[in-house]
């Protein structure tokens, strides 16, 4: 299978600019990568991995919070507060299994206390574009995986 049967050139076009977008109002490349990079984990898409690794290191990311991240919530003051949190809702909206469903929860399956925490080191703009990245690397990572797209072949 080529590499353009894998997803309509539209779509692909789409989604690159979705999390292009994304990266762009978030305004901090190196957490971007960390986003990106968590919820790739979670989600288990090598290729995802692979190409955002490398990224992270040319974005200047440390080799100590790559090497750490799967563990973050446990690394003490590897990440600041405000990448804690951010890691914090991207797992959050990656797993969606955490919040309540009660109605009325106003939580949905993403907890209050982990929105209202990234709320509280970002502002309303910078959130939305957080949420997209967070949704356009779980797409992201959907297409990767069901496709079986192995690791490398990327342009960074």
């Amino acid at each position: 299978m080529s590499r353009t049967d894998l997803l309509d050139r539209e779509v692909a076009r789409a989604m690159s600019e979705l999390s292009a977008a994304a990266k762009r109002g978030l305004g901090d490349p190196a957490l971007a990568e960390l986003v990106v990079i968590r919820a790739s984990q979670l989600n288990r898409c090598a290729f995802c991995l692979d190409m955002h690794l490398a990224i992270a290191r040319d974005h200047g990311v440390s080799r100590r919070q790559l090497d750490l991240l799967s563990a973050w919530e446990e690394a003490g003051d590897v990440y600041d507060e405000r990448e804690r949190a951010a890691l914090a809702l991207t797992e959050a909206v990656t797993v969606l299994t955490g919040g309540a469903r009660a109605s009325g929860s106003g939580g949905g399956f993403v907890p209050d206390a982990v929105y209202e925490r990234a709320a509280e080191h970002f502002d309303a703009p910078r959130l939305a574009h957080l949420v997209a990245l967070i949704t356009a690397i779980n797409s992201w990572n959907r297409v990767m995986v069901a496709r079986r797209v192995p690791p490398g072949g990327h342009t960074p």
